[in-house]
């Protein structure tokens, strides 16, 4: 089986569960757990229900393989390369009276391999719909590390970088730059023909005025997923 690994994991999004992409694994829709901090920064940990999603044709697409629940429009520029453009949903930050919110940008992606090992890269801006929220900006990439009839394992990076308003907006005061950056590993296993179990764990490292913040108490963060999907 090709592992055609997308990067998932640990963002701290609604949407955060994880789970390799896949040729094989098709259109999913199911639901799982994850484990999290209350926001990011934050020394205690909370359960939260997350949806998986994964559907793609030639022109739409909905996900939340990429590490947020996020859907709109894309394709195919050159052989493994599309580009496209993407509404996303942004969770809140209580400690702050943030609210969640949605924002919209543009991605661009390139599925190719080194070696033997399918390799993903994806580069995604987004812009918070809200007037005082600012943007985010994503380098992720995955590499699949194991792949057989059944299992599929992924190890992913990223980082990600946010404006002044988007930092101040979460954390109450500082200025932008490089936000954080995460290091995990992603999984799913195929229980039968319908349903696929998907699985994730990372850990996440705050960098900048996000991580000398006066409510961040702990600069590292684990994040952790499991869900159940049907495969249509």
């Amino acid at each position: 089986m090709r592992i055609l690994l997308a990067l998932l994991l640990a963002l701290p999004t609604f949407a955060s569960a994880q789970a390799p992409v896949a040729q094989d694994l098709g259109t999913l829709l199911g639901a799982g757990l994850r484990t999290r901090p209350e926001y990011d920064g934050a020394g205690k940990q909370e359960i939260q229900p997350i949806p998986l999603v994964r559907y793609y044709d030639k022109v739409l697409f909905a996900r939340t393989t990429q590490g947020i629940l996020e859907g709109g429009v894309r394709g195919q520029v050159l052989p493994g390369f599309h580009v496209g453009a993407q509404l996303a949903f942004e969770e809140g930050n209580d400690r702050t009276d943030l609210d969640p919110g949605v924002s919209a940008g543009l991605h661009f992606e390139w599925d190719t391999a080194i070696g033997p090992a399918p390799f993903n890269l994806l580069a995604r801006g987004r812009q918070h719909l809200g007037s005082d929220r600012g943007g985010q900006g994503d380098l992720r990439a995955t590499l699949g590390v194991y792949g057989d009839s059944r299992l599929l394992l992924g190890v992913f990076a990223q980082a990600t970088w946010a404006s002044d308003d988007w930092v101040r907006a979460y954390y109450g005061s500082g200025e932008g730059g490089l936000l954080h950056t995460s290091l995990g590993l992603e999984g799913a296993y195929e229980i039968s023909r319908r349903w696929v179990a998907l699985f994730s764990a990372s850990a996440r490292r705050l960098q900048g005025d996000a991580a000398s913040s006066p409510i961040t108490e702990e600069k590292t963060n684990y994040y952790g997923s499991a869900g159940l999907a049907y495969r249509f």
